[in-house]
């Protein structure tokens, strides 16, 4: 007897054009047989398959299985995140003397790019081999009020060591702002068990002694405080729904985890932000980047409602049954000016790097 996938298969007939223009599922795969599928509508990862500790393909991805089911769903769901990632406080900010007031989707403030950033847009997309891809995405001059032409290139990378690696610049013709981040939503339970096993029962470790406080629009107060004594300890591996059930005031606009943590690394230098472990499976997953923050969503507003939430299969994405790992710079930097800076200007390159490793613990 054929044993039964523990994924569903994606196909490429499912993603089709979007507003005149050509949308896609493209697959990229290493020779240990990790796989990475995603659209070039907003760049969204849908699936990724990576062995358990038994060597059994599974689906750690929150995703859908058709490009109108990600027209429906959860807007930032597996996407690459621009022109400007995480929140600009009131939905405006100042550079070299000049405000700039921009378009507000989030009550005052500005969330992930705006009301059509890089999440509802279209990339152009290009298979390099079967392990990479490129995606191109350009910004014009005021678009969401932001200032500068900004030209946008994402590759997407399967690794032999079995890790998915994002690799990005941009260029700028006017001085900007500018900040990337990968909004994949991952459970390493696996497909069909995102549910039953939920982030509660996953580790996580974030290589971070301090946070950036927040206030009750989730704008950081300019403030940098140490995690230690408070539910945002992760300094050691911790399981994740260990602490949700307090009182701590971080939590009591979030309803959960939705903070940016200052990692501990040289600013500017690839390494470590993260680790996730899920016992069952054993899969584990690490985050590296050159970014010096990361944020940690742990699916608060996910509640299995149709259809923004029904993915692969017709599972239900209830609370916590994914969470985000976002290396980037802090949230509302343009406005902090004790916060690393996110400036582009013109002549200049901004590079950046994000890494999913997976591997098993046992």
């Amino acid at each position: 007897m054929t044993q039964a996938l523990a994924y569903v298969p994606l196909r490429r007939e499912n993603f089709a054009t979007v507003d005149g223009a050509p949308t896609d599922l493209y697959t990229i795969a290493n020779r240990a047989g990790m796989q990475v599928s995603f659209t070039n509508l907003g760049a969204k990862i849908q699936q990724i398959l990576v062995p358990d500790a038994q060597g059994v393909l599974g689906d750690v991805a929150l995703g859908y299985e058709s490009i109108a089911q990600v027209q429906t769903g959860q807007t930032s769901l597996g996407a690459f995140i621009g022109r400007y990632a995480g929140r600009i406080a009131g939905g405006r900010f100042s550079l070299d003397g000049r405000e700039h007031v921009l378009a507000r989707n989030s009550g005052s403030n500005t969330l992930h790019g705006g009301t059509k950033g890089s999440r509802l847009r279209v990339f152009s997309a290009r298979q390099l081999d079967p392990s990479s891809c490129e995606l191109l995405l350009d910004y014009a001059d005021g678009e969401e009020h932001f200032p500068g032409k900004l030209r946008t290139r994402v590759i997407y990378s399967v690794t032999e060591d079995n890790a998915l690696d994002i690799a990005y610049e941009a260029q700028s013709d006017a001085p900007t702002v500018v900040n990337f981040t990968s909004h994949g939503f991952f459970n390493l339970a696996g497909q069909g068990r995102m549910n039953a096993r939920t982030l509660d029962e996953h580790i996580l470790t974030i290589a971070a002694r301090n946070y950036t406080p927040i206030d009750a629009d989730l704008i950081p107060t300019g403030t940098v405080a140490p995690v230690a004594g408070t539910p945002l300890d992760f300094t050691q591996p911790t399981r994740v729904g260990a602490r949700l059930g307090g009182t701590h005031p971080e939590f009591k606009d979030t309803h959960g985890y939705d903070h940016n943590w200052v990692l501990d690394k040289a600013q500017g230098t690839y390494g470590p932000a993260a680790t996730l472990d899920e016992p069952l499976s054993g899969r584990r997953m690490e985050v590296l980047s050159t970014e010096p923050g990361l944020v940690f969503y742990g699916g608060n507003n996910l509640a299995g409602e149709s259809p923004r939430d029904i993915g692969k299969g017709g599972e239900a994405y209830g609370p916590r049954a994914g969470l985000c790992l976002e290396p980037g710079h802090f949230p509302d930097s343009p406005n902090q000016p004790s916060f690393p800076s996110t400036v582009l200007r013109p002549g200049q390159t901004y590079r950046g790097r994000i890494t999913y490793r997976f591997s098993v613990t046992r």
